[in-house]
């Protein structure tokens, strides 16, 4: 496996990862009480936008060149940490 691929791996997991934890807050938001279900459904929707936003940079590596994605990475990688932020803001927020 080269190594764009065990980082395209990489991402795909991460989102898989994301995807799981909005599932996560849906339910908990569901379950909520009214002032607590708009948090959880404005937290949720903001992250549905960031994940959207990891999708692309992970298609844009996709797409890449074999010679030419690791810059693509490197432009990436800010989006990337900006967006495991948010998560695990919203995590910690919702764990409690």
């Amino acid at each position: 496996m080269s190594l764009k691929d065990s980082y395209v791996e990489k991402l795909k997991a991460q989102l898989d990862d994301w995807s799981a934890d909005i599932d996560a807050l849906e339910v908990k938001a569901h379950e909520a009480n009214a002032e607590l279900k708009a948090k959880y459904h404005d937290k949720v929707e903001e992250l549905k936008y960031q994940r959207t936003l990891a999708q692309g940079k992970l298609a844009e590596v996709q797409d890449a060149a074999e010679d030419a994605w690791e810059e693509i990475k490197k432009g990436g990688e800010s989006v990337w940490d900006t967006i495991r932020q948010t998560f695990a803001e919203a995590k910690s927020k919702f764990d409690k």
